[in-house]
């Protein structure tokens, strides 16, 4: 978002499957009108919660709305958006492209996509790097995992996203991958000192901005522009 708008611009932010709204939140307090989208009434709960702990100038800048990606049209008018964010969604959805084509007439001419999808191509690495062989070997031959809440759920292939978002006129203009070294870090692993944390980091971002490593990450992040 910082290197698409200018410095200090405000900007209308759709987030689809905002789950506890951690991502809207921030952004709410960052100066931005935001407006979280989720079908899960527990998940729209805490968000809420969280939201009403916030000071007024915040809260009169989110909306939440209990609802499905899949049916922006009925919830907003076509080019409401400067940004529409879709993280860790898809993998719930069977066929993605109509949800895709549905977000990106959401955006504004010029406005951004913003994806975050498990990368089908490297399935086989968590398995493998955690000594899970047939795992492994499987996963070379699917795009389907099993993911930490136990759930079977589908993975996305970097050229077929591309694909999808150069025909719905919203082609890719960057992508990066996500959780490259610490994909098999338990969700309940305490955080390592700051210090530390800070050389993690730096290494997960330099690895996701760059090639070959970006390509076995565990998630992809794709940006579109509409055009």
């Amino acid at each position: 978002m910082a290197a698409r708008f200018p410095v200090g611009q405000r900007l209308r932010i759709l987030d689809v499957g905002m789950g506890q709204g951690t991502q809207a939140l921030r952004l709410a307090r960052a100066g931005h009108t935001v407006t979280g989208l989720e079908s899960d009434p527990e998940m729209l709960r805490v968000a809420r919660e969280a939201l009403g702990g916030e000071p007024a100038g915040i809260r009169e800048r989110v909306r939440l709305i209990e609802g499905n990606g899949q049916d922006t049209g009925v919830h907003f008018l076509p080019g409401s958006f400067d940004v529409v964010l879709c993280h860790g969604v898809l993998m719930y959805v069977q066929e993605p492209d109509a949800m895709v084509a549905g977000l990106a007439r959401m955006l504004a001419p010029g406005g951004l996509l913003s994806l975050l999808v498990r990368n089908a191509d490297a399935l086989a690495m968590r398995p493998g790097t955690a000594g899970d062989w047939d795992g492994a070997l499987a996963a070379f031959d699917s795009a389907r995992y099993t993911n930490r809440l136990g759930l079977s759920v589908r993975a996305d292939r970097l050229d077929a996203l591309t694909a999808t978002l150069a025909s719905i006129a919203a082609p890719l203009h960057a992508w990066y991958g996500v959780r490259i070294f610490t994909d098999n870090v338990s969700n309940d692993v305490e955080l390592p000192p700051a210090a530390e944390l800070e050389r993690v980091l730096a290494a997960e971002d330099r690895a996701g901005r760059t090639d070959p490593y970006r390509g076995v990450a565990a998630l992809l992040h794709l940006c579109g522009v509409r055009g």
